[in-house]
């Protein structure tokens, strides 16, 4: 019976640790300085909208890892209404005098005839004589939108009917993972899904890696929807959307993509603005004639995505003497891909363990 460690519990590494603990042959202990129910500036996961918005070109990984996660979205909203998911119509808007360079990341998201059209529910694009004279598309669809601290804390308890167990720890270095096993042996492969950590994680101390800071606010008011727009006026890594939570999560408003920034803590400014430019994009936020008075806030927030130059890493390797498969440098599309990347990964811990062949 193989010894598996996963470095990490955001969505990858529970994602991860989900679809590994359906093999029963599998010992799996989980280990992270972080867990569910925490909320800290290095544990991302929490801060996240988080819902499906694919925005990998076509052709590449991140396209078929995103295409590959939404049957499994889908399939949690019709079958657990407990994991804290559920469907919710999406508008997005691109706009005709888009300047913004965080925009350029999104581009799948805006165009006329996306590969996802085929992929999500109800698809459709808006007639252009009902859109403002400023938007040059726009669409709608059926998306889902994640309570993500109701989610994850279901992924760990699927994770624990299956038996993995879970442990708090700093792990400095790669080779100490190894080591960190419940079963007191050494593991045969260790699963690094440590998102910004494995910047500094001994062994690996990937340079590629940077922050992507996000900012919301959280609040209780009800916009009927999900909406965005392709970007914004008031700077080039500011954002608009908008995004209830299931299950009584609150509605969450952003954004910011402001990278290499490393600030844990809320900008009171930015969040007026994030406030303004909900309100303005879709009024009915609040009620008629209030601005930001009319927000019931629930709480300001701020978290670091993990971009990553040269895109995701889901590859295995040996590190000193350990057998590793990495899974990190998701940037904003963690939960989106959550799924198809975890996939891979299981495919890459089978062929490390000689299970089976890695299709990759």
């Amino acid at each position: 019976m193989p010894n598996i460690v996963i470095l990490g519990a955001g969505v990858s590494g529970l994602t991860t640790a989900y679809l590994l603990s359906k093999d029963p042959s599998n010992r799996i202990t989980v280990v992270a300085k972080h867990m569910p129910g925490d909320y800290d500036i290095e544990y991302c996961s929490p801060w996240a909208g988080a819902n499906y918005c694919p925005t990998g070109m076509p052709g590449t990984s991140h396209q078929k890892w995103e295409q590959n996660t939404w049957p499994a979205l889908k399939e949690i909203v019709e079958k657990h209404p407990e994991a804290g998911v559920h469907f919710q119509k999406n508008f997005l808007y691109n706009r005709k005098k888009e300047q913004t360079p965080a925009a350029g990341q999104f581009s799948e998201l805006v165009q006329k005839d996306p590969w996802y059209k085929d992929i999500v529910p109800d698809f459709h694009n808006i007639p252009s004589d009902k859109l403002d004279p400023t938007i040059d598309n726009a669409c709608s669809f059926t998306s889902v939108c994640i309570n993500t601290p109701v989610y994850l804390s279901w992924l760990v308890g699927q994770c624990l009917r299956a038996g993995t167990v879970f442990k708090r720890g700093v792990v400095t270095h790669i080779r100490d993972a190894a080591h960190a096993h419940h079963t007191g042996h050494a593991a045969d492969v260790v699963v690094n899904c440590t998102g910004l950590g494995s910047k500094t994680l001994g062994g690996v101390r990937d340079d590629r890696l940077y922050p992507g800071r996000g900012q919301v606010v959280v609040v209780r008011n009800d916009p009927g929807a999900m909406v965005a727009t392709s970007g914004t006026d008031d700077g080039p890594d500011e954002l608009v959307y908008m995004m209830t939570r299931a299950a009584g999560g609150g509605t969450v408003l952003g954004g910011c993509y402001q990278k290499h920034c490393w600030d844990p803590l809320p900008d009171p400014n930015l969040a007026v603005r994030i406030m303004k430019r909900a309100i303005a994009l879709w009024p009915r936020l609040v009620r008629p004639g209030q601005g930001i008075e009319g927000l019931d806030i629930i709480r300001h927030g701020a978290g670091l995505r993990p971009l990553r130059e040269g895109g995701v890493r889901v590859e295995a390797e040996m590190l000193d003497g350990v057998q590793v498969v990495h899974n990190y440098g998701h940037g904003g599309f963690g939960y989106q891909a959550s799924f198809g990347c975890a996939r891979d990964v299981v495919a890459l811990v089978e062929g490390v363990l000689g299970k089976g062949r890695a299709k990759l």
